[in-house]
C-alpha cells in the first residue's frame, strides 16, 4: 500500500511539472511573439504590419489615451489585454481562392487568388494528368557543317518511317524542319571571299555559304514534302568546333507563327548535331557584345541578327522553352555526349540521347524520346525577377503508386491518365520598398514543363492597412454599427495617395500617411501643416519682420504669394503701374519693370524711369547708322518701324533744322555723300523724339570748292615767300664783316670776364730706371690774352 502511494505521489508530481513546464513554454513562446511586434520605432499601421505576421495595429481612437503610438502595435492577444477591441484590430489574415469556373483537362486549378503579408505563407495543391494522345509537332533542327554529311543524307529514309511509328502514340504527327552552322563571321568562319561563298572549296567540294538559322519548312503533315526538302540541302563549313546550336534553338522557339507550332499539340524539338555549341559570351571573340534579347528575328526565313547579337544563355533558352511549351531533343555525336549531359539538370523537359554513325537509330531515338517525356510530369515556378528577392516556393511533388519522385518538382514513370499532385507553398518575405514601381499584385506562373496549361497564382500584398470612416465611428467610447464589421465598412488605402504629384517621398517626407491622410512631424522650428505637409511657418525668408511679407504661405522652403505679389519673400508688386513715366511708357521704353522699380536695359540710361542719359547726345558718330537707315527709307513717315534695331526708340523729320535750336541737345552732320550732308539734332527730354532729322541736305557746289582751293594755293604761296625773307634777312646779317683783332690794343684791364684763366690739372709718369710722378698746374687762358696767332 505505501508503495503504491508513493508511485501514485510520484506520477502526480510528475504531472504537474510537465504542465508547469508546457506553461512556462507558451509564456515564453507568447512573449517572444509580442517582443517581435513591439518597438518604439514603429510610428505607423503599415510599419506594424513589417514587424511580423503575429502583429496587429490597434485603429480604436481612445486607446491608451496619452500613450505613444507606438503602444499600437503588438500581437493579437497582447493588444487586446490593454483594450482595444477586436473589431479595431488591423491584422490582416493570409487567404486562398479558387477559381474553379475554368475548365481544364490536364491542369487543374487555372487560377489562384492569394494573400500574403511579410512573414506569412500560404500552402495549395495543382493536379496534373497526362492525356493518352496528344497531336505532336516535331521540328528537326539540323547541324548542316560538313561533318554531318551522313547524318543529313540519313533523314531523307527516316522521315516517312518515323511518321507511320508515332501514329502508334499520337493522334496527329507533323514536322518541320531547319538547318544551322554558326555565325557567318570571324574567327567562326573564314573571311576569304573565295570561302564565304564556298567554305569547303580547299575539299574541292561545292558547299552552301555558312549561316547562323534558316527555317526551311513550316509544320506540315506532308511527308512527300518534308523528303523533296531534306533532298535539297546541301552541307556547309565553319573553322572551329563549337556551332551555333543554341541559337537557332531559340530562333525555332520564338518564332511561332513562322515555324507554324499547334497550340494544342506536343511541341518537340530535336537538334542533331556531332559538336558543342557556342555559349553566351563566345561571341565577344568575334567583337559581338549585343546581349540576346530573346526575340524572333526572321526575315525572309533567315535569322537577321546572328551577326549583332550574342548567343542566348543557358537560362534564357531554358526559360523560353519552358514559356513556349516545347520539350528539346538533343541527338547528339557519342563523342559530345558527355558534354550535352551535364547540360540536362539546366533545361527542364530535355532528351539526350546517342546518335549512331549515319544517324541509323534516329527513328527509335526520337520514339524513345517521346514515350520517355510523357511519362515525366514536371512544374517550374517562377515569377518575376522584380519580386523574386521577396518571396519564397517550395514544392512537393506527391506521385501515384507505381511511379517516382525525382526531387521536389517531378514524377517519373508515370501511366497515361495518371494524376499527378503538387503540393506548392509560397511564402513573402517583404514588402516593396518605398518608391519602388512594383505593383500590388504580383503574379506567380506554375508551369508544368511541355504542357500548353499552367496555373496562374496572383499575390495580393497586404502591406497597408485598412481604414475606418473617421469621425462617428465611435459613440461615448461605444463602437456603433459602422465600426462592427471593418471588413465591410473599411477599404484598404494605399500610401501611394499620401505622395503629391513631383514628388519622390510620402508625405514630402515630413510626416505619415495614415488611412490615406498625411500626419506630420512635429518640429521644434514651428508647426508642418498641410495636405501633404507642405507648408510651414519657418522655413520661408522674412520681410519687415514677417513670413513671406505677410503677403503668402510657406510651402516647401518657397513662399506661395498672394494675388499682386511676387518676389522670394513675396515683397514685390505684380502691378507696373509704378514703373510708367509721366507719359505712359513702361520705363520710357528702354528697361523692364522689376519688383516695382525700372530696371534699364542699356547702360547710358538711368534714373527712375530710364529718362536720363547724360551722355547720349555727346557723340554724333553712334547714330550715323540710325541717320543712314532712315534716309534710304526715304525719310518717312512709317519708316521707324524698319530701323528698329539701329535706331532710338524715338525718331522725327523736321524741314528747318535751325528751328531746334532752343531744344536741348546737341547739333550733329551726318555726310551722306562726298558734298553734301545731313543735319540732325539729338535730344534728351523725355516725350519728345531723340533724333530730328532734317529732311534738307546741305550741298556745296563746285564754284565754291575752286574759291576754297584758290584761297588756300595762294594763302600758301604767301606764307612761304614770307618765311623765305625772313631767312634770308637772316643769314646776311650772319655774313656781315667782324672787326681784325691784332689791330685792337691789348687791355689786360677790360678782358671779357667769360674768357677767365682756368686751372688744368694733368699728371705725367716716367719710366726710366725709377718711376717718378710729376704734377703739373698749367693755367689756362685764351689765346687772344697771349698775343697768339
Amino acid at each position: 500500500m505505501t508503495s503504491w502511494l508513493r508511485k501514485y505521489t510520484n506520477f502526480i508530481l510528475h504531472r504537474k511539472l510537465l504542465i508547469a513546464l508546457l506553461i512556462v513554454l507558451i509564456s515564453i513562446s507568447r512573449t517572444a511573439a509580442d517582443g517581435a511586434c513591439a518597438s518604439p520605432y514603429v510610428s505607423s499601421c503599415e510599419e506594424c504590419l513589417l514587424r511580423g505576421p503575429d502583429c496587429g495595429w490597434c485603429v480604436q481612437e481612445d486607446f491608451l489615451d496619452g500613450a505613444h503610438v507606438s503602444q499600437r502595435c503588438d500581437s493579437t492577444s497582447s493588444l487586446v489585454r490593454k483594450g482595444c477591441r477586436e473589431e479595431f484590430i488591423q491584422s490582416p489574415q493570409v487567404k486562398v481562392e479558387v477559381d474553379a469556373t475554368l475548365s481544364s483537362t490536364q491542369v487543374a486549378p487555372r487560377k489562384i487568388s492569394l494573400q500574403l503579408r511579410p512573414g506569412s505563407q500560404a500552402s495549395f495543391v495543382v493536379e496534373v494528368r497526362q492525356l493518352e494522345r496528344y497531336p505532336v509537332d516535331l521540328y528537326y533542327l539540323v547541324d548542316v557543317s560538313a561533318s554531318m554529311k551522313d547524318n543529313l543524307e540519313r533523314l531523307n529514309n527516316v522521315g516517312v518511317a518515323l511518321s507511320h511509328q508515332m501514329r502508334e502514340h499520337s493522334s496527329d504527327f507533323r514536322v518541320g524542319f531547319g538547318s544551322f552552322v554558326d555565325k557567318p563571321v570571324a574567327p567562326y568562319i573564314s573571311v576569304h571571299p573565295s570561302k564565304i561563298i564556298n567554305p569547303c572549296r580547299e575539299y574541292e567540294v561545292q558547299c552552301r555559304p555558312a549561316h547562323g538559322f534558316i527555317h526551311v519548312l513550316p509544320i506540315t503533315e506532308n511527308m512527300t514534302e518534308f523528303t523533296r526538302v531534306i533532298q535539297q540541302q546541301r552541307i556547309s563549313g565553319n573553322m572551329d568546333t563549337p556551332e551555333g546550336g543554341f541559337d537557332a534553338m531559340l530562333q525555332a522557339a520564338v518564332c511561332q507563327k513562322d515555324v507554324g507550332w499547334r497550340a494544342e499539340a506536343k511541341h518537340l524539338l530535336l537538334m542533331m548535331t556531332d559538336q558543342p555549341s557556342h555559349l553566351a559570351l563566345d561571341s565577344k571573340l568575334a567583337g559581338i557584345v549585343v546581349p540576346h534579347d530573346g526575340r524572333c528575328h526572321l526575315e525572309d526565313n533567315t535569322y537577321t541578327q546572328t551577326t549583332t547579337m550574342e548567343h542566348p544563355t543557358i537560362g534564357q533558352l531554358a526559360d523560353t522553352l519552358l514559356q513556349n511549351s516545347i520539350y528539346s531533343i538533343f541527338a547528339v555525336d557519342n563523342v559530345q555526349y558527355k558534354w550535352y549531359e551535364d547540360l540536362l539538370d539546366l533545361i527542364p523537359g530535355a532528351y539526350l540521347g546517342r546518335l549512331f554513325p549515319k544517324a541509323t537509330n534516329l527513328k527509335d531515338l526520337v520514339v524513345d524520346a517521346y514515350k520517355k517525356l510523357l511519362s515525366e510530369v514536371e512544374i517550374e515556378v517562377t515569377v518575376d525577377h522584380r519580386h523574386a528577392h521577396r518571396f519564397w516556393v517550395n514544392v512537393t511533388a506527391i506521385c501515384p503508386p507505381g511511379s517516382s519522385a525525382t526531387g521536389n518538382n517531378k514524377c517519373s514513370n508515370l501511366k497515361p491518365k495518371q494524376k499527378v499532385f503538387f503540393n506548392i507553398t509560397v511564402g513573402m518575405t517583404s514588402c516593396p520598398g518605398e518608391g519602388s514601381e512594383e505593383g500590388n499584385d504580383v503574379v506567380l506562373s506554375v508551369q508544368p514543363v511541355g504542357f500548353n496549361e499552367s496555373v496562374t497564382v496572383t499575390i495580393k500584398q497586404a502591406c497597408s492597412c485598412q481604414c475606418s470612416q473617421r469621425g462617428g465611428c465611435l459613440d461615448d467610447g461605444v463602437a456603433t454599427s459602422t465600426c462592427n464589421d471593418i471588413s465591410e465598412n473599411t477599404q484598404q488605402v494605399s500610401p501611394e495617395v499620401c505622395r503629391p504629384e513631383g514628388s519622390g517621398k510620402i508625405c514630402n517626407g515630413r510626416g505619415t500617411c495614415v488611412c490615406g491622410e498625411c500626419v506630420c512631424d512635429h518640429s521644434n522650428l514651428g508647426a508642418i501643416y498641410g495636405k501633404f505637409c507642405e507648408m510651414d511657418d519657418y522655413s520661408c525668408p522674412y520681410q519687415e519682420g514677417l513670413l513671406c511679407g505677410g503677403r503668402g504661405q510657406c510651402t516647401l522652403g518657397e513662399c506661395n504669394c498672394q494675388a499682386g505679389w511676387t518676389g522670394e519673400s513675396c515683397g514685390c508688386p505684380a502691378s507696373t503701374e509704378t514703373c510708367r513715366s509721366s507719359d505712359g511708357q513702361l520705363c520710357s521704353g528702354r528697361g523692364r519693370c522689376a519688383c516695382g522699380r525700372c530696371v534699364c536695359d542699356h547702360p547710358p540710361y538711368s534714373g527712375e524711369f530710364c529718362e536720363k542719359c547724360p551722355t547720349c547726345y555727346t557723340a554724333c558718330q553712334p547714330h550715323w547708322l540710325c541717320v543712314a537707315c532712315h534716309l534710304t527709307h526715304g525719310l518717312v513717315q512709317g519708316s521707324a518701324e524698319q530701323c528698329n534695331r539701329t535706331c532710338a526708340p524715338v525718331v522725327g523729320y523736321v524741314d528747318d533744322i535751325t528751328e531746334m535750336a532752343s531744344v536741348l541737345g546737341k547739333h550733329c552732320l551726318y555726310p551722306s555723300t562726298e558734298r553734301c550732308h545731313y543735319r540732325f539734332h539729338i535730344g534728351v527730354e523725355p516725350g519728345s523724339p531723340q533724333l530730328q532729322i532734317s529732311r534738307q541736305p546741305e550741298c556745296l557746289s563746285s564754284q565754291r570748292y575752286f574759291v576754297t582751293f584758290l584761297s588756300v594755293f595762294l594763302l600758301t604761296v604767301v606764307l612761304g615767300l614770307g618765311i623765305l625773307a625772313v631767312l634770308r634777312i637772316m643769314l646776311r646779317r650772319k655774313e656781315e664783316p667782324q672787326p681784325d683783332p691784332q689791330n685792337q690794343p691789348f687791355d689786360t684791364n677790360k678782358k671779357d670776364p667769360s674768357f677767365g684763366p682756368t686751372t688744368n690739372e694733368k699728371t705725367v709718369t716716367y719710366r726710366r730706371d725709377h718711376n717718378v710722378e710729376m704734377h703739373v698746374q698749367v693755367p689756362k687762358m685764351p689765346l687772344d690774352d697771349i698775343g697768339w696767332q
